[in-house]
């Protein structure tokens, strides 16, 4: 198959979107697939490099690094290269810049439209609008126009199908969970390097350490978890949270941390080369997490491949993730959580098992294995576009 992925997001940024079309593009590249790749360049020149189309672009300010092209006529030289390529099916990744050449490339080479819905916009859109029904009402519509032309929608867990039904979307929905590459995650540390490298961040050898590694903002809810682990370290003094990762909303919880006079046992490491992140991983001893925004949650995943129990808000996304009281807890309340944290921190023996059978849980969304999904559900959309011209004739 001749197979176009289109995308605001590639590799200057790094995110689920971005972790998702370079897994599906290398995955299906190996079953000898011809995959091309049509993005934004980082400035006001296109180009073309091996597979990857970059169209000129220009910095638009509604979130870090975002961009979005001059124009999407179809007139420009690299665009009239893809549709004389004339691909079989063309897979969009984003709802807003890349998916006009999208509609474009698909109405005039007749391929069928796959687009994948990654993100819950209502738990972002309180950055530009202060009403949350309004940001729903605001992300259903334009939800419902921006695939309108769309032939089938992959949703990667159940919760973002449920909102796209929500929304009035009436598309055929597949649920395809966006596999990661389990390589990197398992490489494990020594006991040395790990006790080394637990010392240099100010971590001794019997602390628990509670970890939140990712993009550091509102939506995240990480001043819950500072605030509920305040009130267990009252009770733990071996206790640590160690946050990885930056975000706008991090200066404000280093100074939410002061105020709960817990900033001697939180350590912010900042943004970690994203080669070294299995190693941050592995220096945690439970993953945690409050946030409700996610509709997969890849580092979650990451988090078990790398041996890790998780605790974290009871959400939807999290139902093929954890289970519970086998390699971690979910928690609505204050006292779930407390309880939880008391029980994994106690409790060696149950964090060794636990720690298996996240790995065991984490092998099943390895990127193979989601490659075959999507690869599956291509065919079928082709097979069938074929009978109904078979009965046009």
């Amino acid at each position: 198959m001749k197979i176009l992925i289109t995308t605001d997001w590639y590799v200057t940024a790094v995110n689920g979107v971005v972790t998702s079309v370079l897994n599906l593009c290398e995955e299906l590249t190996k079953k000898g697939h011809d995959v091309r790749i049509l993005t934004f360049s980082q400035n006001a020149h296109s180009h073309k490099d091996g597979n990857v189309y970059y169209i000129k672009s220009m910095p638009i300010a509604v979130y870090p690094k975002a961009r979005m092209p001059f124009k999407t006529t179809t007139r420009h030289r690299l665009i009239r290269e893809i549709i004389e390529w004339n691909p079989d099916i063309i897979h969009s990744q984003c709802e807003f810049f890349s998916l006009p050449f999208a509609q474009r490339i698909s109405k005039l080479t007749c391929a069928p439209l796959v687009h994948t819905y990654h993100t819950l916009y209502e738990q972002y859109i309180t950055y530009v609008l202060p009403s949350r029904r309004m940001g729903k009402y605001v992300v259903s519509a334009a939800s419902k126009l921006r695939l309108k032309d769309v032939d089938t929608v992959i949703a990667p867990t159940h919760k973002v199908e449920d909102a796209l039904h929500g929304y009035g979307i009436d598309k055929n929905i597949e649920i395809v969970p966006s596999g990661i590459s389990l390589e990197q995650h398992k490489k494990r540390l020594t006991e040395e390097a790990r006790a080394e490298k637990r010392r240099s961040l100010g971590i001794a050898e019997d602390n628990i350490v509670l970890i939140n590694l990712g993009r550091l903002g509102t939506e995240k809810n990480i001043d819950e978890l500072l605030g509920l682990f305040a009130k267990a370290a009252k009770g733990n003094e071996k206790l640590r949270f160690l946050i990885v990762g930056d975000g706008p909303a991090r200066e404000d919880l280093q100074k939410y941390a002061e105020k709960l006079d817990i900033a001697d046992k939180v350590i912010f490491t900042g943004m970690v080369p994203p080669t070294e992140v299995q190693d941050y991983y592995q220096l945690g001893d439970v993953f945690v997490s409050a946030s409700t925004s996610e509709t997969q949650g890849l580092t979650y995943i990451e988090a078990e491949a790398n041996g890790l129990p998780l605790l974290c808000r009871q959400d939807k996304c999290l139902e093929e993730v954890i289970e519970q009281g086998e390699n971690g807890y979910e928690y609505t309340t204050e006292e779930e959580f407390l309880e939880s944290i008391d029980r994994i921190a106690s409790d060696h023996e149950w964090r060794e098992n636990a720690s298996k059978k996240s790995e065991e849980i984490a092998a099943s969304f390895d990127k193979e294995t989601f490659a075959d999904s999507v690869e599956k559900i291509y065919k079928s959309i082709l097979e069938h576009s074929e009978i109904e011209d078979f009965e046009l004739i």
